[in-house]
């Protein structure tokens, strides 16, 4: 598998899995939705923030057109939950497009970037763009975790449940 190919299905499986676990987020009455759970961002709320921030504010900028946005990584971008899971939905789908429009040979330069705390850095492309669907992973098992502890049903987010759905098409 190449690049293009291999960063595609990360890019779909960060599409199904925003969609999967919007629908399971939208059961939560706002007060669980935005309760202090013990999450690194506190919240269901603020670890959804978190990920508007860091992959579509801050990751996507720096990969779709060179520029480091000084923002927070805690910073509430979108208060509004209903705006919020629309913005990480249409977030997700910008990176699919990103990534079939990049040529092959981009994902094996560098990402030249000023992180949030202003330091000026040179990373490999393709290890750093692996880092930011990593990242969404990461959040999002945490904020099943918090489903769970609040009683709710969370959304099975396996790569290959995605794959078997692809396949049934």
């Amino acid at each position: 598998m190449n690049h293009v190919e291999h960063f595609s299905t990360l890019a779909r499986y960060n599409v199904w899995a925003t969609a999967q676990l919007q629908t399971a987020v939208t059961e939560l009455d706002d007060a669980a939705y935005r309760k202090d759970v013990g999450l690194f961002f506190k919240s269901i709320h603020g670890t959804l923030n978190h990920l508007l921030v860091g992959e579509h504010l801050l990751w996507y900028p720096r990969f779709a057109k060179g520029v480091s946005p000084k923002l927070t990584l805690d910073m509430e971008a979108e208060p509004v939950r209903e705006r919020l899971g629309q913005a990480l939905k249409g977030g997700a789908a910008n990176w699919l497009t990103l990534i079939e429009a990049l040529p092959a040979e981009r994902f094996e330069g560098k990402l030249n970037y000023t992180s949030t705390q202003g330091q000026t850095l040179s990373l490999p492309f393709a290890a750093t763009l692996t880092h930011v669907f990593n990242h969404g992973t990461h959040h999002r098992g945490q904020i099943t975790a918090a489903l769970t502890m609040l009683g709710q049903p969370c959304p099975v987010l396996d790569l290959v449940y995605m794959l078997q759905q692809e396949s049934l098409k």
